[in-house]
């Protein structure tokens, strides 16, 4: 072969992390890529491949079921700010599988730290029953 491009020369594959978060951290989309680029991985930010929702002009089913899709192909799922019901399932998804599941922190300098599961934050809509399941492996 004559073509020669740096990229030819990279050998193996780097872990893909799916960057779960809910819409209220919507402009911290490209500082959370970045974070996971900063530890060695693969972001699947879902607001950078889709925006917000695509400007709502697809199916928010579909969304989502391309959402769950990367999870699934996802090594780990790491899971950024509060949690909502769409991030809830996504983290069910990834346990059912068996995935790693990290929680972050993210202040207001936008600095990510990584949190243990006592310092997990649901939002408001999120009943006590269905919180209890994040901790939970028999909850599928």
């Amino acid at each position: 072969m004559s073509f020669n491009h740096p990229a030819m020369k990279l050998e193996g594959d780097l872990p893909l992390v799916y960057t779960a978060m809910s819409k209220s951290l919507f402009y911290y989309r490209m500082h959370i890529s970045k974070f996971v680029f900063d530890n060695k991985k693969v972001p699947l930010n879902p607001f950078m491949l889709h925006e917000y929702f695509l400007l709502d002009t697809v199916d928010r089913n579909l969304i989502r079921k391309s959402n769950n899709t990367l999870v699934k192909k996802a090594d780990e799922i790491w899971v950024f700010g509060e949690i909502s019901d769409g991030v809830l399932a996504e983290i069910l998804i990834a346990k059912k599988l068996n995935k790693t599941v990290r929680f972050f922190k993210i202040n207001k300098s936008i600095r990510i730290f990584e949190i243990s599961s006592k310092e997990i934050i649901f939002e408001n809509d999120i009943k006590d029953k269905d919180k209890e399941s994040v901790f939970s492996y028999n909850s599928y």
